[in-house]
């Protein structure tokens, strides 16, 4: 007989009529899931007939819960107390994140005990008798996993599309219908409190000086460009979103706007599935294969999935710099299209050595090609006279791989006292290089140029942490960390007659950076929580970072710093409120295209270079926010404070070579603050039908040094307010009929010599569901009334910029996706991974 695991008539179990009763609630005052974004699951539905007025006294019943077989937590149990003579159910509650549980006021009596989970064979504990005022430990108990074959799953509730945790803000992707086909930059422009660019740049409330971590995890590649990172990940092989504003010491101290944990779709069933997705669009088309072994002690995963994209933009640019005392205007219009192929593929193996020791290892390749051929027409004017036209084809070239190899030790020394081994080996390549043809006034080439540029980015890492509780209600965390960076970045200019012979020695300009970073971290953390459920975590890490760094010709001379970073959160719930407030310092260090001195000429009109000597910033942000559900509504508000010195911030000013030419690079000039407020809202109108939808409001200010008329620095600011916000929907039909739709709008960002333009995006899609629940048909269309027009602006005393980007990014797309094998339902083993947070990631002008 088939068996059915109905989650609905659980909600309903532990958040209606149990905990409506029990004077704790759940755990942590939280009213949805476990707040690790995990639903609450029981391994059958429970018959709950609670005694009507039971009598209560002043006795506790607290235990812990662990599994048998390894001794780790089995977090979020369900716990039933019941009257042995009646054997009604009197009390209940649910374990926490540690296994451990508590049942206050219990009167005196005698009782049994029910424990159930998911996965788990029904633990009963009999004989508990309760003498009045007399408290009754029970210690650790163990549960059997069940190993009870399931021939079919039945989900019969939805898990919300936000949900708000203890210390993060989690987006369950895998309920999104619109993003399925896309890739992760997609699914990122959905999450509250974060904005995508078209490009795929990431920021976090203002910032773009984040982290990104796939899997608690980092990558090279993600250090070298989280756009380009993003367009590796496909949507379909995406779990959910973390963003974490204010981390723990736990956590490196890199970041200073906050850590964006992109969480991928893992099994936790024993035997052998595959999962299949497909889609088809005008703009873009994806294919992934993901599968899973388990047996005994021993797992193995392996899979991934590619995306092919294909579009055409249009750009135009207006700019007026001033050269010896005349007035240089640069007219541009250029015609582009786009075509990429990107993909991420895995390896993964976890093995059990003991009961209370496991080991996990993994192999992770990434690749991003992406080709665009645009071909320009630049008119010069000197005072207002057309000087020359010039009309130039470029074929440009942006491919990179990455590859992450990680093996990670743990061991459980009873609940939540564990200590771990973690290490990872990264490495990226990158090819950003180009072949420009200069076309006279009839199209015939009358030379070429070219230029090559090759970078290797690797990384090692190799960490230890060690948790254990103190007493009941106190957690001390310790830890130390080694981080081993190596950035190589060799790059040229060639140029050639109209047959494109290039002189292999005719390299002009020419070099390369030889750039070894070397962090040693320590950290202390300290977790306390009250009985009137206040929560306070506390810590200090401290790191010690080393560089050296060469170009072609001398040393470059970047001496070697220390960073005390400290961390406070403090959290207090009243009924269904829970407020927070939050400080610590975070510091960012540069990425490698901010660090990288390659000329790029590929448009020699606004060209871009890196800085080697590039120092890090230092932050510190200041939080405060609100959460609560009343009925059926959640709402979060946040306001937020940021102050950064030593501001890495994009500085342009015009070429001293090239006429009417604009050079842009970056450096440690600027002083930001940001102060702004972020309000989040869902409201579930029926169970099947929920809206969602926030807005983000701030005020920024910049202060840095640029080149006056003259030549010389001088100061110069710059402040506005930016306004953002987004608005989703979704409905579940009968007959397994599924909409969505989504709208997402940003105003203009402000910048230290302009504004960056606005921009909006707005989705709607439709899916059918299997009657087996095994595969889905999906319809989405993007943008179906037209394109975008994004305007942005530069100017300093020197010059004038306006540039004009057309998005023509119009889609339909046909998703579909199936699921095969024998399922059978385990518990998902605990690891420890490295996390590294600390580059910044450079920014991608590449749209898609």
């Amino acid at each position: 007989m088939k068996t059915f695991i109905t989650i609905l008539s659980l909600l309903a179990f532990v958040g209606t009529s149990a905990f409506a009763q029990f004077p704790g609630g759940r755990p942590g005052g939280q009213g949805r899931g476990d707040g690790n974004g995990r639903p609450n699951n029981q391994q059958q539905t429970p018959t709950l007939n609670l005694e009507g007025n039971a009598p209560k006294g002043n006795s506790k019943i607290t235990g812990f819960v662990v599994d048998e077989a390894v001794t780790t937590a089995v977090e979020f149990a369900s716990i039933a107390l019941h009257n042995k003579e009646t054997n009604k159910v009197v009390d209940g509650t649910m374990a926490d994140e540690k296994g451990k549980f508590s049942l206050t006021r219990v009167a005196a009596g005698e009782y049994k005990l029910v424990i159930t989970f998911i996965g788990y064979t029904d633990k009963t504990v009999d004989n508990i008798k309760v003498e009045k005022g007399k408290d009754i430990d029970l210690g650790v108990i163990k549960l059997s996993t069940s190993t009870k074959q399931l021939d079919e799953v039945t989900v019969t509730a939805e898990k919300s599309m936000i949900e708000e945790k203890v210390d993060r803000l989690v987006y369950n992707a895998e309920k999104d219908i619109t993003s399925k086909g896309g890739d992760a930059a997609d699914v990122l422009r959905k999450v509250p409190l974060l904005t995508v660019d078209l490009d795929g740049n990431v920021s976090l409330r203002g910032t773009s000086n984040i982290r990104v971590l796939i899997n608690n995890k980092p990558s090279t590649i993600i250090a070298s460009s989280i756009a380009d990172a993003l367009k590796m990940i496909p949507s379909d092989l995406i779990k959910s979103v973390e963003v974490i504003t204010s981390p723990s010491a736990k956590y490196d101290a890199e970041g200073s706007g906050g850590i964006i944990n992109i969480i991928t779709k893992k099994s936790t069933i024993q035997g052998l599935t595959l999962n299949v997705d497909a889609g088809a669009g005008i703009r873009g088309s994806n294919l992934g294969l993901n599968g899973s072994f388990r047996k005994g002690k021993l797992g193995v995963s392996m899979g991934g999935g590619g995306r092919a994209f294909y579009n055409r933009a249009g750009t135009s640019l207006d700019q007026s710099t001033l050269v010896n005392g005349n007035t240089v205007l640069t007219k541009q219009t250029a015609d582009a299209f786009d075509n990429g192929l990107f993909g991420r593929y895995n390896l993964g193996f976890d093995y059990d050595i003991s009961k209370n020791q496991a080991l996990t290892a993994g192999v992770n390749f990434g690749t991003r090609n992406f080709i665009r051929t645009q071909d320009y027409t630049t008119n010069l004017y000197t005072n207002n006279v057309l000087n020359s036209i010039a009309y130039r084809n470029v074929d440009s070239k942006d491919l990179s791989n990455s590859v992450d190899v990680n093996l990670d030790y743990i061991r459980t020394f009873k609940p939540s006292q564990e200590w771990s081994v973690s290490t990872q080996y990264s490495k990226s390549n990158l090819k950003n290089n180009f072949l420009a043809d200069l076309l006279d006034d009839s199209k015939y080439t009358t030379s070429r140029q070219r230029n090559l540029n090759s970078n290797v980015n690797q990384e090692f890492t190799v960490q230890t942490d060690f948790q254990t509780p103190i007493k009941t209600n106190q957690m001390f965390e310790v830890g130390v960390k080694g981080i081993f960076r190596q950035v190589n970045s060799d790059f040229s200019y060639l140029v050639a007659g109209p047959t494109g012979d290039f002189a292999s020695d005719v390299r002009n300009p020419a070099g390369l950076l030889d750039y070894s970073q070397n962090i040693a971290s320590g950290y202390l953390s300290y977790t306390y929580s009250t009985k009137n459920k206040y929560t306070f975590k506390v810590g200090t890490r401290y790191e010690y970072t080393t560089i050296e760094a060469k170009d072609q010709v001398k040393n470059i001379d970047i001496p070697a710093y220390g960073n005390l970073v400290p961390s406070v959160n403090v959290s207090k719930t009243f009924g269904n409120t829970t407020l927070k407030a939050a400080y610590n310092k975070r510091i960012q260090r540069p990425g490698l295209q901010q660090l990288n001195p390659n000329f790029n000429l590929a448009n020699p009109q606004n060209i871009t270079i890196g800085n080697p000597s590039l120092r890090p910033e230092i932050t510190d942000n200041f939080e405060l926010s609100a959460s609560s559900n009343i009925k059926k509504v959640y709402l979060n508000a946040s306001v937020f404070g940021r102050m950064t010195n030593n501001s890495i911030l994009r500085l342009s000013a015009p070429s001293d070579t090239l006429i009417g030419a604009i050079v842009t690079t970056f450096e440690n000039i600027g002083t930001q603050q940001m102060f702004g407020t972020n309000v989040f809202g869902n409201f579930n109108i029926t169970p099947k039908w929920s809206v969602n939808g926030g807005l983000d409001l701030y005020y920024n200010y910049l202060e840095g040094q640029i080149q006056g008329a003259d030549g010389k620095s001088m100061l110069t600011s710059n402040t506005g307010v930016v306004i953002g916000g987004r608005l989703q929907s979704q409905i579940q039909l009968k007959n397994g009929w599924g909409i969505q739709a989504f709208s997402f709008f940003r105003g203009r960002q402000v910048q230290l010599q302009g504004t960056q333009g606005s921009f909006y995006m707005y989705s709607v899609g439709f899916r059918k569901d299997f009657k087996n629940k095994k595969g889905s048909l999906g319809l989405a269309t993007e943008n179906f009334l037209g394109g975008m027009v994004i305007r942005s602006t530069l100017q300093s005393p020197q010059f004038n910029q306006t540039s004009i980007n057309n998005v023509y990014n119009q889609n339909v797309k046909l998703t579909f996706s199936y699921k095969i094998g024998n399922m059978r339902m385990v518990e998902q083993k605990k690891t420890k991974s490295v996390k590294n947070d600390d580059v910044k990631a450079g920014e991608s002008n590449m749209n898609n």
